[in-house]
């Protein structure tokens, strides 16, 4: 049962992407973006990861005090804070480096775990620790998983709820894909498949919801925005299945009329950020 004032934790991956082509830079991630978008709803939402000693963390660390998140819930570890590098190639995105940095296999220390065991509902971002998945199970805590599109890398026995990308094509049964879930343990599955719409088998029965069309800006963390709009509508709020999915598509496509995964200020790429990475774009020019 939620609490009056229910606490909401994204624990993960965060990122400074960088867009070469578009010359600025945003700040991002799957958890951060859940936990910016359940704040920006209202909720006590907070933000569990990792950053570097580095200038992207200061970025990043402005970025999320301005969202209302807390700056000390953020681990600064020795080490590079995570940072992408992104092309456009006539409107599609060409990841040039994807680094995790310091928020790679993030567990958090044992005073933030210790909040989790208290949260009325926890979601791990994309590559998420394996430890923690089974410590989370083990310990009872309300959470979910976002396997983006690596299916089964991590173990779902008892995993309370996972989000995963799934076909576009509506030729392609979505079922399948569902059971595989199901059949390696996973409670509830979330399949989402861009413009097809998105799907939630509840453990017993399937609903679906169909996408809302706008005018895309920017697809980046509209997946997120659907995540958090999920949670909070399904397991905070108790609304109905199809419905959450509904509202969750609208706010997803809210996403895409702005720039980055949340709502901010958009940088220049700073030229400390281009010297730094300098060898990487120069390889990936020549490709």
């Amino acid at each position: 049962m939620m609490s009056a004032s229910p606490t909401l934790i994204a624990v993960g991956d965060n990122c400074l992407d960088a867009y070469l082509t578009k010359g600025f830079v945003t700040v991002g991630g799957n958890a951060l973006n859940v936990a910016v978008q359940w704040k920006r709803q209202g909720y006590n939402a907070r933000y569990f990861g990792a950053l570097g000693r580095d200038e992207e963390a200061q970025i990043m660390l402005e970025a999320i005090e301005h969202a209302g998140l807390e700056r000390s819930d953020v681990e600064i570890a020795d080490g590079s804070s995570a940072v992408t590098l992104l092309a456009d190639d006539a409107g599609e995105r060409r990841f040039l480096l994807e680094s995790l940095g310091v928020g790679a296999n993030f567990y958090p220390r044992s005073e933030y775990y210790d909040e989790l065991l208290s949260a009325d509902w926890v979601h791990l971002g994309t590559n998420s620790n394996e430890n923690l998945v089974r410590k989370l199970v083990a310990d009872g805590v309300r959470f979910s998983v976002d396997l983006s599109t690596r299916h089964l890398d991590l173990p779902l026995d008892d995993v309370p709820l996972v989000f995963a990308s799934g076909p576009d094509d509506p030729a392609e049964p979505v079922e399948p894909l569902v059971q595989t879930f199901k059949r390696a343990g996973a409670q509830q599955v979330v399949i989402t498949c861009g413009k097809r719409g998105s799907f939630y088998d509840n453990g017993s029965e399937l609903f679906s919801a169909g996408s809302v069309p706008v005018a895309v800006v920017d697809t980046c963390g509209a997946g997120d925005s659907f995540i958090a709009t999920f949670l909070a509508s399904r397991f905070v709020e108790g609304q109905a299945e199809a419905a959450s999915l509904h509202r969750s598509a609208m706010r997803a496509s809210e996403t895409c009329t702005h720039l980055g995964g949340f709502p901010q200020e958009i940088l220049p790429i700073p030229q400390w950020l281009l010297e730094k990475y300098d060898s990487v774009i120069r390889t990936a020019q020549r490709a």
